[in-house]
C-alpha cells in the first residue's frame, strides 16, 4: 500500500469534505445545538437533539482545535454546542436527558448512560481548549455520576426485573477504556490508574472469553459467567474490535506491550468471526452459537462498524507490525471506501443491506452524528502519519 497516498486519503477527506459538512448543515443558529438529522444532501429532516450526539459533535470540535489547528470556527462550534447542553442538556443535577426537541425541552429521561459518557468527553475535551474551570468541573462531576451507576446504569428507568437475570452489558466498561484517556489531564493520577486498569481488566479478562477461542461476547451474568439467552449470546462485532484499539491507546499509556499484542490479537479474532464470507462487509450482530439473532438488523453493515476497524486495524500494525493486521486494513479500506463514501455528495452513508447496498441515504439521524466518520478519519490518518515518520 502507498502510505503517503493513504494519509493524503484520510486527511484530504477529514479536512475537506466531513468537517465543513457538520460546520455548515448542522448548528442551529437560531436556539443552539446541534441538528443531527440531515438527508443525503445535509437538509434537516427533524429537529429533534439527541444529548449523545450533541456532546459527540462538541467532543469533536473541541478535540480538532486541540489535537490540529487552532481554528477559532472549530472552537466556536464547540462552545455554541456546550452552552446549550449546559443550559438544556440535564436536569440540574447532571443527569443527562436522552433527548430534547430543538428549543431545548426535555423529550425522554436520562435513562442512557452514553448521554453521560458524551457529556463528559464534550466538556472534558472543550476545557482543556478554553481552560474555562466551570467546563472542567461538569466534566469531574457528571464523570463521578458514570462511576456510581456502573452496577446499575439505566436506574429506575431500568426495564429489567430485578433480581431474576441480571446481566454486565459490554458497552459501559468498553466506553470508560476510551474516557479514561479522554478526561485524564483533569483527574488525580492515582484515580485514574485505578480506574484504567479496572476498565481493561473488566474488557479483557470478563468479556473476553478464552473458552469460546478468544472472542467478545457482549453481555455476560453479574457473577461473570456466560448466559445461554439472546442476550448472553450476543456477539456485536464492530463494539469487539472499536474497544481493542482503545485497549491498544491503555496498553502504549502504561507501557504494556503484551495488552498491545492481546488486543491485536483479538482484533484479527473478531473480524475473521465477523466478516461477512458471502458478500464481505462485516456484520452488525451474530449469536456465538449460531442461532438465529434477535436483531432483525443483524446482517446490515453499519458504518461505524467498519470505521472503527480500520483504526484498530492501522493502530495494530503500526504498533506492532503485524502483517495479518495490514492484509485486513486494505480489504476493509476498499470495502468502506467503496460502499460508504457517497461519490456525489459530501459526508457518508450509515447503513447498508447485507448486499452493500445502500438501505438509507441520510447522512445522519438519532444514533449516526459528528462522530464515528470524522473522528475515524483523523485517527487513521495520524496512525498513517506516524508510519510515515
Amino acid at each position: 500500500m502507498d502510505f503517503k497516498q493513504l494519509e493524503k486519503q484520510y486527511r484530504d477527506e477529514l479536512l475537506q469534505n466531513v468537517i465543513p459538512f457538520w460546520l455548515e448543515k448542522s448548528q442551529d443558529k437560531e436556539y443552539g445545538g446541534y441538528f443531527t438529522c440531515l438527508d443525503r444532501q445535509g437538509n434537516v429532516f427533524d429537529t429533534d437533539k439527541f444529548i449523545w450526539l450533541q456532546g459527540r459533535e462538541v467532543w469533536f470540535f473541541a478535540m480538532l482545535y486541540n489535537r490540529v489547528e487552532k481554528r477559532q470556527e472549530w472552537l466556536d462550534c464547540a462552545i455554541q454546542g456546550a452552552e446549550f447542553l449546559k443550559k438544556y442538556g440535564h436536569d440540574g443535577n447532571l443527569n443527562w436527558y436522552f433527548s430534547l426537541d430543538r428549543q431545548g425541552n426535555p423529550l425522554v429521561e436520562p435513562y442512557n448512560i452514553f448521554s453521560y459518557t458524551f457529556a463528559t468527553m464534550a466538556f472534558g475535551q472543550l476545557s482543556i481548549a478554553t481552560g474555562n474551570q466551570e467546563y472542567a468541573d461538569i466534566a469531574k462531576r457528571t464523570f463521578d455520576i458514570i462511576l456510581s451507576k456502573q452496577d446499575n446504569p439505566k436506574g429506575k428507568w431500568s426495564k429489567a426485573y430485578p433480581g431474576t437475570r441480571s446481566l454486565k452489558n459490554f458497552a459501559l466498561p468498553m466506553i470508560l477504556c476510551n474516557l479514561a484517556l479522554e478526561i485524564e489531564p483533569l483527574l488525580d493520577e492515582a484515580f485514574i490508574e485505578k480506574t484504567m486498569d479496572t476498565c481493561i481488566h473488566e474488557v479483557m479478562d470478563v468479556f473476553l472469553r478464552p473458552e469460546l477461542g478468544g472472542i467478545v461476547v457482549e453481555n455476560v451474568n453479574a457473577d461473570g459467567s456466560l448466559s445461554d439467552t439472546f442476550e448472553g449470546r450476543q456477539l456485536t462485532p464492530g463494539h469487539a474490535i472499536e474497544a481493542m484499539w482503545f485497549i491498544m491507546d491503555l496498553g502504549k499509556r502504561l507501557n504494556r506491550p503484551e495488552l498491545i499484542e492481546k488486543a491485536v490479537q483479538t482484533t484479527l479474532k473478531m473480524i475473521d468471526y465477523g466478516w461477512d464470507k458471502q458478500y464481505g462487509g462485516i456484520y452488525y450482530f451474530m449469536d456465538r452459537k449460531g442461532c438465529p439473532p434477535q436483531q432483525l438488523e443483524w446482517d446490515q453493515k453499519l458504518w461505524w462498524v467498519h470505521i472503527e476497524t480500520l483504526i484498530s486495524l492501522i493502530k495494530g500494525y503500526q504498533l506492532t507490525g503485524n502483517k495479518e493486521c495490514l492484509q485486513w486494513f486494505e480489504k476493509v479500506h476498499h470495502y468502506t471506501w467503496e460502499h460508504f463514501k457517497d461519490p456525489k455528495h459530501r459526508e457518508w452513508w450509515g447503513y447498508l443491506n447485507r448486499q452493500g447496498e445502500v438501505l438509507l441515504d441520510l447522512k445522519g439521524g438519532k444514533w449516526k452524528g459528528c462522530f464515528h466518520v470524522p473522528r475515524g478519519l483523523y485517527q487513521v490518518w495520524k496512525t498513517i502519519a506516524m508510519i510515515n515518520g
